[in-house]
């Protein structure tokens, strides 16, 4: 079954959800700074169990820079004259 391409104007349908990944690219950046600064904080002023918690966020920020990149650089495969402002 094909697929009709998604108008310009058309944000997102049940079949092709619309994300903001730049956004999201941003928000992880920003929780995987953040979460390392804490856990090294925490780990330093003697609270091993914040650290911890605080680098499994750190990982799970990481993963998602990961993925999110991946799914921008598909985006751009698709449509390689497309230009996405931050929220898009």
């Amino acid at each position: 079954m094909a697929t009709k391409a998604q108008p310009r104007g058309r944000r997102g349908t049940h079949d092709r959800p619309y994300t903001a990944l730049n956004l999201r690219l941003l928000l992880a950046g920003f929780g995987l700074a953040m979460s390392t600064i804490l856990a090294i904080l925490a780990a330093r002023s003697g609270v091993p169990w914040l650290a911890v918690v605080l680098g499994v966020l750190a990982v799970v920020a990481a993963v998602d820079l990961v993925v999110v990149q991946r799914r921008r650089r598909a985006r751009r495969r698709e449509d390689p004259q497309g230009r996405y402002s931050l929220f898009e």
